[in-house]
């Protein structure tokens, strides 16, 4: 005998719990999207590898920032280029590059430090720059960390649930730490338009008292920091206890000599470096135009490279990159 057909009411809650499942199907499958790719929204960022190998990384501006950040901790404390790799590969793995306020248990922050284990309280995890430094403090006690599979060298730090998760990060950790310390020129791209809204501030002593946040208190006077020559005025840095630097307009102008390299890195190296971090930075910052070694960054460039500029042959050749020289990255803001 048929069953008999669900009376038009009993329809109704069908439909209705159908499309109710449409609905939380799209919400969840948007909701892991943004989780990991950083969100659509957002402007985009692009590192290449210096090699012959093309290799490439895209990501968002809220992870370019999160990367110089971890790489400029690691080059304050004269780690090694392998040791920034490690780094970014672990946090690209715990979180995606993102300053987390969530995880498993109470884990927090780009590394998923957990304050319960003894990594530092909630607000110091979620600090990127001390949760970098907490994480190299680390990895500096793991024997010969350098010569270990990248994967084995995170995972006796992290002691994760999943020791072999880090090892899928490495080729993209790879490209972005060699742009971010400097030993690959002109690899690392930003279209740097700012979102609509921004929460943090901008100008001239933002730009300082973010290079005092990553690279150390002693950045602006390792780094010669001055301000450019337009309308040159003193001005208090944003932070009060930041070195005193020159304000000049809209530009910051980093010196970079021989007697200013960090961690026994050249003079190119530095340069880049710092020149990578500020395009990583730039919306942020609302950076608009960088330039080091002969070579400028532009925001808003549909294909933002870097183009070479009309910069003498002798001064091109004085800051020629990741090799040698003395030059200055020159900074523009938008105000």
């Amino acid at each position: 005998m048929p069953e008999p057909s669900p009376s038009p009411k009993r329809r109704g809650r069908l439909l209705r719990f159908g499309a109710a499942c449409v609905v939380l199907s799209a919400v969840a499958g948007y909701v892991v999207v943004q989780y990991v790719s950083g969100g659509t929204d957002d402007p985009g960022c692009r590192v290449v590898s210096g090699g012959a190998n093309g290799a490439a990384y895209e990501f968002t501006p809220e992870q370019a920032v999160n990367a110089a950040t971890i790489a400029a901790v690691g080059t304050d404390r004269s780690m090694p280029e392998r040791a920034v790799a490690i780094a970014l590969a672990t946090a690209l793995q715990e979180s995606g590059l993102r300053n987390l306020t969530h995880g498993d248990r109470d884990s927090l922050g780009l590394f998923q430090q957990r304050p319960s284990q003894g990594w530092g309280t909630e607000k110091q995890v979620t600090d990127p720059a001390y949760a970098a430094n907490i994480f190299y403090e680390h990895l500096a006690k793991v024997r010969d960390y350098t010569e270990l599979p990248l994967t084995v060298a995170a995972q006796r730090v992290q002691r994760s649930g999943y020791p072999e998760a880090y090892a899928k990060h490495e080729p993209d950790a790879t490209v972005l730490a060699a742009a971010l310390t400097g030993t690959a020129a002109a690899t690392l791209t930003c279209n740097g338009r700012s979102a609509a809204t921004t929460t943090t501030a901008t100008g001239p002593d933002a730009v300082r008292a973010a290079l005092v946040r990553d690279f150390g208190r002693d950045a602006l006077q390792q780094a010669g920091g001055q301000g450019g020559a337009q309308g040159a005025s003193s001005a208090p840095s944003a932070d009060p206890d930041a070195p005193a630097a020159e304000s000049g307009g809209r530009t910051v102008t980093l010196p970079v000599a021989e007697d200013t390299t960090a961690g026994g890195r050249s003079v190119g190296e530095r340069g880049w470096q710092l020149a990578h971090w500020a395009v990583a930075n730039a919306s942020a910052l609302r950076i608009e135009r960088v330039s080091y070694a002969g070579r400028e960054w532009v925001s808003g460039n549909t294909d933002s490279r870097w183009r070479a500029t009309g910069s003498t042959s002798a001064e091109a050749a004085g800051s020629a990159g990741a090799g040698g020289g003395t030059g200055s990255v020159r900074i523009v803001t938008a105000q």
